[in-house]
C-alpha cells in the first residue's frame, strides 16, 4: 500500500511543471505548496542563494 500524502521537492535544474508531471506519473496530485529559501553561509552572514519548492501529493484515486 502506497503512502497517501507525499512531498515532492523541485530538483535542481529540474522547473516546476517538470515536477508536476513527475508526480502525476507516480500517482500524485499537488494539493499544497510550500517555499523556503536556502541560504548559504559567505562571509559569516547568511545569503539566500535559492528557493526550495515542495509540493504537497496525495494519492489521485483518493481525491
Amino acid at each position: 500500500m502506497s503512502k497517501k500524502t507525499v512531498w515532492f521537492e523541485v530538483e535542481e535544474g529540474e522547473t516546476i511543471e517538470q515536477c508536476l508531471e513527475r508526480m502525476q506519473r507516480e500517482g500524485y496530485m499537488a494539493a499544497g505548496r510550500k517555499e523556503e529559501p536556502v541560504f548559504e553561509e559567505r562571509n559569516g552572514r547568511p545569503v539566500p542563494v535559492r528557493q526550495c519548492i515542495r509540493f504537497k501529493g496525495v494519492r489521485m484515486e483518493d481525491s
